[in-house]
This record gives structure tokens, C-alpha cells and sequence, in this order.
């Protein structure tokens, strides 16, 4: 049982703790939306980059630090965005955790959301991201 609640520890967090360490300025993590931009410019976490999951390739992800966990989320219930990016990061070498319940329990936990573009591209964007049909 320990095992495996290590593991859980190990491949996910929750809204809380991902906005106590934004609040505590804690280093060493970056939020990735693994929704599509649209999604995106409607809300996300504030900080977070966007990179929908269906875009993370080598080419896209270049510039991206392998020396941090990427905290990946997406709708939450009814969407596998944030497990297909936390996947595909980690087959890319990254360290990544999928955010359990996603912006929907960052929004029933009282966090504000950031709206609009994102500042800087971090690779190649695009519209579809490929988790609703």
C-alpha cells in the first residue's frame, strides 16, 4: 500500500497544493494547459503555459527545461487532455504530474483564473487538442 501511495504522490497533485506553491514561491515547477488555445484564452490557471497535448512533440517542447516538473491540466472529469500531455512529456524525458480535477476543482477551490493569449509561445500552438471528439 505504501508503494503505491508513493506512486500516486510521485505522478499527481491537486489544485491545492499546485496554488500553495505558486502562493509560497516555490521554484522548480512550471503549469502547463494541455487544452487548445481557445480553452486557454477562456481561463486557465494564471502562469500556466499553454501546450495543448496534441502539439507536444521534441520540435515543440525544445525549449522547455528538463530540469522541471511540468504540472499538466486540462478540463478535469470528462477530459484526458492533462493524462495524454503528462504522458507524452514524460515519453519525451520530462518530469511531469498530472493536476487531479483540473480547472474545475481549481474553480470550486476559490483560485482566480487568468484569461486571454498566452505572452510567450513556448513551441508550435494550434486550435484542436484532440481530447473532445
Amino acid at each position: 500500500m505504501l508503494e503505491h501511495l508513493e506512486f500516486q504522490l510521485s505522478a499527481y497533485t491537486d489544485p491545492a497544493d499546485v496554488f500553495h506553491d505558486m502562493d509560497q514561491g516555490v521554484k522548480g515547477f512550471v503549469v502547463v494547459d494541455a487544452r487548445n488555445a481557445r480553452a486557454y484564452e477562456r481561463g486557465h490557471v494564471p502562469g500556466a503555459i499553454s501546450l495543448p497535448h496534441s502539439q507536444m512533440t521534441e520540435a515543440s517542447t525544445s525549449n522547455l527545461s528538463r530540469d522541471l516538473v511540468y504540472i499538466v491540466y486540462c478540463d478535469g472529469i470528462g477530459c484526458n487532455a492533462s493524462t495524454h500531455g503528462a504522458y507524452k512529456l514524460t515519453r519525451l524525458g520530462f518530469k511531469a504530474k498530472e493536476m487531479i480535477g483540473g480547472l474545475d476543482f481549481w474553480v470550486r477551490d476559490g483560485y482566480a483564473l487568468g484569461t486571454g493569449p498566452q505572452e510567450q509561445s513556448t513551441g508550435s500552438i494550434v486550435e484542436a487538442c484532440g481530447c473532445h471528439g
